[in-house]
């Protein structure tokens, strides 16, 4: 517990930091983090360091270092998406006796679900008003754990318990709005339907992505994903639900912020 406590108290201020000043800051934050973790899924499917993997680390990296240039340039991401397909096939045609098509699916699958997922903090960050829309992200999947935790431990049934989690995040997203709108108004934005939607969708997306994670470590046995903040797991233990949340919330601002 100890131990547990004394990594809060190091990476909280950290996180808030980086997501606060944003820019170069989040930008290699977010970089390493998404690396990280997909270091921490490979090795949790795979077990080793496999060929596969490292094309994937490769172009792992490169998303990192131009992800705003490729994700906002269309044509850009769909030849840096096809090119990274590519590879793969190549790979596992000149390389067939030491890997398995399965291998490829896995290790492009880790590149989206922890890098590239996980970079739209970033993206969101970098986005009209995303200096105060990033934090919808937080109370969203924060705010469903903890209304989750909560209802069931009262209720002491999961189902009550994954409705309370909706609720609380829906409430204090939409409270969330109406602070904005109150001290930091938003001109030509709904900003209470945007926190709502982002509340609604992204606390169901928040348990989704908990389960999901959850998951995997029963499937390949094992209890954390990594040790990066001792006490509390690695990237994917800590980040789990916020991978999915905060997708919503950018392609949410992208339909509604013009």
């Amino acid at each position: 517990m100890k131990t547990r406590i004394l990594s809060a108290v190091v990476a909280l201020p950290l996180l808030l930091f980086i997501v606060i000043s944003g820019g170069i800051w989040l930008h290699v934050g977010v970089g390493l983090l998404g690396l990280i973790g997909m270091y921490e899924f490979n090795r949790a499917i795979a077990g080793e360091v496999k060929g596969a993997h490292i094309i994937v680390y490769l172009f792992g990296l490169f998303y990192v270092v131009f992800m705003d240039k490729l994700v906002y340039t269309q044509t850009l991401f769909s030849v840096f998406t096809s090119l990274f397909v590519l590879a793969l096939l190549i790979y596992s045609v000149l390389c067939y006796r030491k890997t398995s098509y399965v291998e490829c699916c896995a290790s492009f699958f880790g590149f989206f679900y922890a890098c590239f997922l996980l970079s739209h903090v970033y993206l969101v960050r970098e986005f009209d008003h995303g200096k105060l829309l990033i934090w919808l992200a937080f109370i969203s999947a924060f705010g469903c754990d903890t209304g989750a935790y909560f209802s069931g431990y009262f209720l002491g049934k999961t189902i009550e318990g994954s409705i309370g989690g909706i609720i609380t995040a829906l409430v204090l997203c939409l409270l969330y709005g109406l602070w904005i709108n109150r001290f930091h108004p938003i001109a030509g934005v709904n900003v209470l339907l945007l926190c709502g939607l982002v509340g609604f969708f992204g606390s169901i997306l928040s348990q989704i992505g908990d389960l999901a994670a959850s998951s995997i470590k029963r499937q390949v046995g094992i209890k954390d994903y990594g040790n990066l903040l001792p006490g509390h797991g690695g990237v994917l233990d800590r980040f789990d639900s916020v991978i999915l949340t905060t997708p919503v919330l950018y392609y949410v601002m992208l339909f509604l912020i013009h």
